[in-house]
């Protein structure tokens, strides 16, 4: 692999398709059109396809990957140097590399300091990294049988997606024949959680807590809970109990959750607003109703206009949703959760395979797993 940047002299008359870069080897981000005239950039360079390209300040990040064969024309700052694969390395081989945590590893390695002053990763200490290199023949296959199994993954994303999709148009269209009558203040407790200080951060009493990180519309992740001081009496005030909504007050207003056991002994912060359901609603029911006002725009109209959206209390208390009698609640209810029960399913496959993926790509890297010569008489069948 050798330095190989074209850079090109900016035309302040002319438009360049602008990239950058996704982390963790996920290939090149596409920015949009931006006018010559518009960049203080003397040069740019073009990125050329089946070309290895990094961010020289994001490496650290795993930001790298391997041009597709079939890119359009290009560009990126001087901060994403170029190189060209020789003769013995596939290009297709390296983007496998580039999805690896042993070469994010080892572009950590190079990158030193933190934040604002961490160093960039020089074009010449990039390529002082070293790689399993097997011979051509055996690249092309690992290539081949990895291709097969990301076609795979890629086919289950979109199937998915559409899963999501058809949930998403169920619960609208179930949703909106019911008159949104109700402020939620009405029919729940809405509350936010525990302020956090410097103080609190490391004094007495100390519990774990649920910060917006930890709600995801895929559920609650319990693997990075922060901890913070709370007396006996706030452990009874932000207690989590089933049946609970917890969701983001900013980042992503209105992004929740709703939880199916008791969390003893944890807690929530100020930027989760805990919903707590009254007699009238089942919280299953109510759960659905405030992700129906998310995914309608309902509850985005609640939010501050500031540069990051706020979903303050007072606000989210207001916001109108439907609440049909009991039993078209457990209708509802039970309609959705059958619907999901396949989009779960898909995306429990996803993971399974995505791991899958990333154990069979090792055993080939470290060749563990070898395939048979064999093989290449199937590829020139099929090429």
């Amino acid at each position: 692999m050798t330095l190989d940047v074209n850079a090109v002299e900016v035309d302040p008359a002319r438009t360049y398709d602008i990239v950058g870069m996704l982390n963790r080897g996920r290939g090149l981000l596409h920015r949009g059109m931006m006018a010559g005239s518009e960049t203080a950039y003397k040069t740019l360079n073009r990125i050329g396809s089946n070309q290895v390209v990094y961010s020289r300040l994001k490496a650290f990040e795993g930001a790298i990957t391997v041009a597709p064969a079939d890119l359009d024309e290009v560009y990126a700052s001087q901060e994403f140097p170029t190189f060209t694969c020789g003769p013995s390395l596939l290009p297709g081989y390296f983007r496998l590399l580039t999805t690896t945590k042993r070469l994010w590893d080892r572009l950590q390695n190079l990158s030193t300091g933190m934040g604002g002053r961490r160093e960039r990763v020089k074009p010449n200490d990039f390529l002082t990294i070293s790689i399993a290199l097997p011979p051509v023949t055996e690249q092309r296959r690992i290539v081949d049988v990895m291709q097969a199994v990301d076609t795979q993954v890629i086919a289950l994303e979109e199937e998915t997606r559409r899963c999501g999709e058809t949930v998403k148009r169920l619960r609208i269209d179930l949703l909106d024949g019911y008159d949104a009558q109700f402020a939620l203040g009405e029919v729940a407790e809405v509350k936010l959680g525990r302020m956090l200080s410097k103080d609190r951060a490391t004094g007495d009493n100390q519990a774990p807590y649920i910060r917006n990180a930890n709600v995801q519309w895929d559920g609650l992740d319990l693997t990075d809970l922060k901890t913070m001081s709370f007396p006996a009496a706030d452990r009874v005030k932000y207690d989590l109990k089933a049946g609970d909504i917890l969701a983001c007050e900013g980042g992503d207003p209105g992004r929740c959750v709703l939880l199916s056991e008791d969390l003893d002994g944890i807690f929530f912060q100020k930027a989760i607003h805990r919903i707590r359901a009254s007699e009238v609603v089942a919280p299953d029911f109510l759960y659905e109703a405030l992700v129906w006002a998310y995914d309608t725009g309902r509850t985005a109209d609640l939010c501050t206009s500031t540069t990051i959206k706020h979903l303050t209390a007072e606000k989210y208390r207001t916001l109108r949703i439907p609440i049909p009698d009991t039993a078209d609640q457990a209708r509802i209810s039970a309609l959705l959760s059958d619907a999901r029960s396949g989009f779960l399913a898909s995306r429990a496959e996803i993971a399974l395979l995505r791991v899958f993926r990333t154990t069979l790509l090792t055993a080939l890297l470290s060749q563990e797993i070898e395939i048979s010569e064999s093989y290449d008489d199937l590829l020139e069948k099929v090429s």
